[in-house]
């Protein structure tokens, strides 16, 4: 195991083990234990008591937060001549078609997101077991299977994510940098808490959150208060 630097043993000073925060202290706190030269990213965990491997237990969700992500998501449209000026307009990074098809099936994905028409989705089949993987193949259920290209280019650029469970119960997703204000940081966290409890299975039985918690790139995980989350 590696010993921890000087720095990260005054994180982890810093971090009661034993305590669960409120969000806005905790938000606070994680201003106070980050101490990376660059803008670290702020991340958002949350265990649920949902079985992934039954459909109707399925959270997945799509939230714009209202202070953005923090980074400046690069776009790629795949679409018909006729729809290629409205993405360019919206600001979309990439814009075409099959010449970008082809530079993804020779390994190209210097890309965050990828928005398409409903149209083109026959073509954009073969390269799913390269999208997939990586997170970056267009779905109906977060908006980037749409003819409202433009509309959706917009909405990522001002901060729309996406967040799925994992195999475990468990969100894992980004939700701003260290360097937002701690009142930021709170309010992209709420929103994304608020939309997890929107999205509780009517099928569950038990607890739906069972735990949470919020970090930074490399510092401690701060446990939250998951009691507090519908007053926070």
């Amino acid at each position: 195991m590696s010993k921890l630097t000087k720095n990260m043993q005054a994180a982890v000073s810093k971090v009661d083990q034993a305590k669960s925060y409120e969000l806005s202290e905790a938000c606070a706190l994680l201003k106070d234990i980050t101490f990376t030269k660059f803008d670290a990213s702020v991340e958002l965990t949350v265990n649920l008591g949902v079985d992934p491997r039954k459909a109707n237990q399925m959270v997945r969700g799509v939230v714009t937060l209202p202070h953005g992500t923090g980074k400046v998501s690069r776009v790629l449209v795949l679409c018909t001549a006729d729809k290629e000026e409205e993405a360019k307009a919206a600001g979309a990074d990439y814009v075409g078609l099959d010449e970008y098809i082809e530079k993804i099936k020779g390994g190209w994905t210097d890309i965050d997101v990828i928005i398409c028409t409903p149209s083109v989705m026959a073509k954009i089949g073969p390269i799913g077991r390269i999208l997939g993987p990586r997170g970056l193949m267009p779905n109906p259920k977060t908006g980037t299977v749409t003819m409202e290209v433009g509309n959706a280019v917009k909405e990522v650029k001002a901060g729309k994510i996406d967040f799925k469970v994992d195999k475990q119960g468990t969100i894992h997703t980004a939700i701003g940098k260290v360097s937002f204000a701690a009142e930021q940081i709170q309010q992209n966290a709420k929103t994304v808490i608020s939309e997890i409890l929107k999205l509780k299975p009517q099928s569950l039985k038990g607890s739906y959150v069972k735990s949470a918690s919020i970090c930074t790139t490399m510092s401690p995980g701060v446990k939250l208060d998951t009691k507090t989350f519908s007053a926070d």
